[in-house]
């Protein structure tokens, strides 16, 4: 079964349950994601994406991961 765009914010929601979330794709496998949260205050970009993949619990991981590509954007709230 294909993983969906809820799947996806489901998941990012269990790691990051106060954040603004927004994830876009229909294709199964191709998606784009937003998440806004205060724990990544003083983090940089590429501290905040790891966050968020390690909450992705290895769906993207190797070859056989159900998630091919997620666009990601970060950031902490103005």
């Amino acid at each position: 079964m294909p993983i969906t765009a809820r799947d996806i914010e489901n998941l990012i929601r269990e790691s990051f349950p106060e954040a603004r979330i927004v994830v876009q794709g229909d294709d199964g496998q191709h998606f784009a994601a937003e998440v806004i949260d205060a724990s990544f205050k003083g983090m940089n970009r590429v501290q905040q994406q790891r966050a968020v993949y390690a909450a992705l619990k290895g769906k993207m991981d190797g070859a056989h991961g159900e998630l091919h590509a997620l666009a990601l954007t970060t950031k902490a709230p103005d």
